[in-house]
């Protein structure tokens, strides 16, 4: 790999190298008689090589097996990805899937679905290419390393833990000059980001760099040191800390700043979508595939998207009248959009409403899931860069049945958060939505961990969606405006379908994409603005939302419809939820397997 000066660190190295032998003793473990068992060894080893590509996320399990960080960017992780995957195939393909049972056969779907995933970018180039394009204004290490560390996610109670941490930020600084490698890279192949998503992450880099070291993310950590770790160890910690803040992290920012304002944004790509550059369209219908788990085109998707919209605004012109507004439908967003009573002006007032919210909703829960976590809810405050990020996200908490999972909402958007969706905001990001979906597969033991903690981002954000359709069942919207709201809120992810696809697949302008979504929603200027950036910088993830909440919604209907009297909504959110996030073939197959069996509640996987 060209350096330029930059070089991948032998930690990093050495890091893969622990990833690939965890690997090394696949053929010897699957020689077990029982295809079911052979099975579980696979995916245990195979659960536990993506942990040491993948620290952070091992961490937010509750677990540390491996290094404390690895350079997502370097060769070792590519090389030894890529590897691995080889090895899982291979080892999968002597397994008799006949002689599976039913909840290790789903097991195996998935597992055999997302490594050819992974394999298929690997043999297309796209992964190089992938690579390349290593910035990303929203989930970015650049912002998701200083989250983790500063209350999204690291432990911080133990001198060990403090160790780690330093181990961490070292790791984390030869990241951040490995980007500079193969933006560089991206530059001689013209495989180069828009103006606009180079816009956005210099801005949240030059917050960074206003901060003093005592006050950025990394130093949070020394900020809350236990007495028992300050007590022995305090004065040398915080030295090593502030030091390679000071010598490693916030100099890697600068770097990233002189080189993207000098070298790069130069280059940018007016044209912000996936269409202007070389490859474009293959990598767009990849990264559709992949949030989407279907083999919807864009044209397929943008033309759902007009249909979905369509529909919503009939709805929506109904509930104007009923909320009684004289004005017309644009009329009623732009009052909705300034109208001061419509926002929270404290985080003191939003922690309320959401406390109000959730209170309201736990009551009517067991009439539609048979099952809540044990875990509690919780909304907390956005951990770093507020101001330069969009509203928020979920992360579930360790796997122990007590850490809470948390909404992260950004306190800086107070004034573009109608106080009309919070109750749908509730049902998508908490109860039942995102809570539910990763809690209970998370605190149940009996399933192997590709089911426990697996992502497929259509089956997540789908069902996300499908609670919010739950709200009226729970109690939620006797409010028009809170009717209003939940319209709305559906309404964006209709105009996701178009706008995504607009942007990626039809050369549409960025200001294009804003105008179509303020004439149809009551979505601030600003939040408007947040969201078409995100579409730009992560493509095809905002159409997962409507297609797996259609998806969920037209299985259950196929469900009520065959099995009548015997159809309990229970029932059959206990087999959505119960062997954890699915692709939707997978998903739909194993309804179809419950439908064929008459229903009942055997056999979801709790």
């Amino acid at each position: 790999m060209p350096t330029n000066g930059l070089e991948v660190t032998r930690r990093t190295t050495l890091a893969g190298g622990l990833a690939l032998g965890a690997m090394a003793g696949l053929p010897l473990q699957a020689q077990a008689n029982d295809a079911g068992a052979r099975l579980r060894a696979l995916l245990e080893q195979a659960d536990a090589a993506d942990a040491l590509l993948d620290p952070l996320s091992d961490e937010r399990r509750g677990e540390s097996s491996g290094p404390a960080y690895v350079d997502p960017l370097g060769d070792a992780y590519g090389d030894t990805l890529r590897a691995n995957k080889q090895a899982q195939m291979q080892a999968l393909e002597q397994i008799d899937r006949k002689a599976l049972s039913p909840q290790d056969a789903i097991a195996y779907d998935v597992f055999a679905y997302r490594t050819r995933e992974v394999l298929s970018l690997f043999d297309s180039g796209l992964f190089v290419i992938k690579r390349q394009l290593a910035l990303d204004p929203s989930f970015g290490p650049h912002v998701e390393v200083a989250d983790f560390v500063s209350g999204g996610g690291a432990r911080f109670e133990s001198l060990a833990d403090y160790e780690r941490g330093l181990e961490r930020l070292d790791g984390f600084a030869d990241y951040l000059q490995t980007a500079i490698v193969r933006l560089r890279e991206g530059l001689a192949s013209g495989h180069v980001h828009s103006q606009v998503v180079v816009a956005n992450v210099l801005r949240q880099v030059d917050a960074m760099l206003a901060l003093v070291p005592d006050d950025t993310p990394f130093f949070a950590a020394i900020r809350g040191m236990p007495d028992s770790v300050k007590a022995s160890d305090g004065e040398r910690l915080t030295a090593a800390y502030r030091t390679l803040i000071v010598k490693r992290i916030l100099p890697g920012y600068q770097l990233w700043h002189d080189f993207l304002t000098s070298d790069y944004a130069p280059k940018a790509l007016a044209l912000p979508g996936r269409s202007a550059m070389p490859d474009g369209a293959r990598l767009y219908a990849a990264e559709l595939a992949r949030h989407t788990t279907t083999s919807l085109g864009a044209d397929e998707i943008h033309a759902l998207g007009l249909s979905e919209v369509a529909r919503i605004r009939s709805e929506m012109e109904q509930a104007r009248k009923d909320i009684g507004f004289d004005g017309d439908l644009a009329g009623l967003f732009e009052h909705i959009r300034t109208d001061p009573q419509y926002y929270y002006k404290t985080p003191e007032e939003l922690l309320a409403r959401f406390a109000a919210i959730e209170a309201k909703i736990w009551p009517a829960i067991p009439k539609l899931f048979a099952r809540r976590p044990k875990a509690p809810f919780r909304v907390a405050p956005l951990p770093a860069l507020g101001d330069q990020r969009g509203t928020g996200y979920y992360r579930p908490g360790p796997a122990d049945g007590v850490s809470p999972g948390t909404l992260y909402f950004n306190m800086a958007m107070l004034g573009t958060r109608p106080i009309p969706t919070l109750e749908t905001l509730t049902l998508h990001e908490g109860i039942p939505g995102h809570h539910f979906q990763l809690t209970l597969a998370r605190e149940n033991e009996a399933l192997p961990p590709i089911l426990r903690f697996g992502s497929s981002t259509a089956y997540s954000e789908g069902w996300g969606l499908y609670a919010e359709s739950l709200g009226r069942d729970l109690g939620m919207f006797t409010d028009p405006l809170q009717w209003f709201g939940h319209l709305d809120m559906e309404m964006l992810r209709a105009v996701r379908l178009v706008v995504d696809t607009g942007l990626h697949a039809k050369n549409w302008q960025r200001q294009q994409a804003i105008d179509y979504m303020l004439a149809n929603t009551s979505m601030a200027p600003k939040d408007v603005a947040v969201e078409i950036d995100r579409y730009i910088a992560s493509p095809g993830q905002a159409c997962s939302y409507k297609i797996g909440e259609i998806r969920i919604a037209v299985l259950r209907e196929r469900a009520r419809k065959a099995l009548g009297k015997a159809f309990d909504i229970r029932d059959y959110h206990d087999q959505v939820l119960g062997t954890g996030a699915l692709p939707m073939a997978v998903l739909e197959a194993k309804i179809d397997r419950w439908i064929a069996g008459g229903g009942g509640a055997a056999g979801s996987g709790f």
